[in-house]
């Protein structure tokens, strides 16, 4: 396993290997890994000949510095798992192979960034879309891998590979869980011991709502949702909305066509942490 800080070395490095060796998937993080993305490479040992992992905490996609700050950095131990994970190559660049001059861009990402996360963060997927492109530009794979916990980001990666016709395909994995069923997540670890015990109610809410969902409408499960964190003394609801999955509109009735997906934020403390589920209707 090689481990690259220069983009520069690290498009050589890889133009070599294609010349061997058909195939590259991608793993894009911000390090602090847990299984959830080590499930991602481990799907990507599976349909790859050469496996690509990064580690960078792209700083445009906070809006938040407190956030930034605090954001968990475990770099040695990344190492480590990701090596165990049959990963060839760690891509671990400084902010200055990223953004060489500072990156001004902005991208027309339609409605999808104003719902939902983009209205708590604005300017966060702005920030998602800047490294993201910049990552393919230089990595250059031919699939990359997104875990659907982020399921808004993941269907605004997928829109900025369509409108920017890049030749990568984006495969989207499952939410890997705790026992309890809390998301695994790298801001799990900046819980309290109260929040964390208190963490597994967001995803008992979820799969309590699609198990009623067959007999109530979108707006009555929406109102019970919010209704079970009311008063809740460690937790509170930041929106939970239930979309379309390619459009992320609201959904109104469950006989509209398209699939159906509940995305939830809860303030734990000072810690946001993020979920969805699908609906079957």
């Amino acid at each position: 396993m090689q481990i690259i800080s220069s983009a520069p070395l690290l498009v050589f490095v890889l133009e070599r290997m294609k010349q061997q060796r058909t195939s590259t998937g991608f793993v894009p993080t911000m390090g602090a890994l847990h299984e959830g993305h080590l499930s991602l490479m481990q799907r990507c040992r599976k349909e790859n000949d050469v496996c690509v992992a990064s580690i960078f905490v792209n700083p445009t996609q906070f809006n938040d510095p407190r956030d930034l700050e605090r954001y968990p950095r475990t770099p040695d131990k990344d190492i480590e798992l990701l090596e165990q994970e049959g990963c060839d190559v760690i891509f671990m660049p400084a902010e200055k192979e990223i953004y060489p001059q500072k990156d001004t861009r902005i991208f027309d990402l339609g409605n999808f960034d104003k719902v939902m996360e983009g209205a708590f963060r604005p300017g966060h997927f702005n920030g998602v879309a800047q490294v993201v492109t910049r990552l393919f530009d230089i990595v250059k794979p031919q699939r990359a891998y997104f875990g659907e916990k982020d399921f808004q980001q993941l269907v605004i990666i997928r829109k900025i590979v369509a409108d920017f016709h890049y030749p990568v395909e984006i495969v989207a994995c499952p939410v890997v869980r705790e026992p309890d069923g809390l998301a695994m997540s790298s801001r799990n670890r900046l819980l309290s011991e109260a929040h964390r015990r208190a963490a597994p109610f967001i995803y008992e809410t979820l799969k309590l709502s699609v198990q009623m969902a067959p007999e109530h409408t979108p707006g009555e499960i929406k109102k019970w949702v919010l209704s079970r964190f009311e008063g809740h003394p460690l937790l509170q609801v930041e929106y939970f909305e239930i979309v379309q999955e390619t459009t992320l509109e609201p959904v109104t009735s469950w006989q509209e066509p398209g699939e159906k997906r509940g995305c939830i934020a809860v303030k734990a403390g000072e810690i946001r942490l993020i979920d969805n589920i699908k609906y079957n209707c």
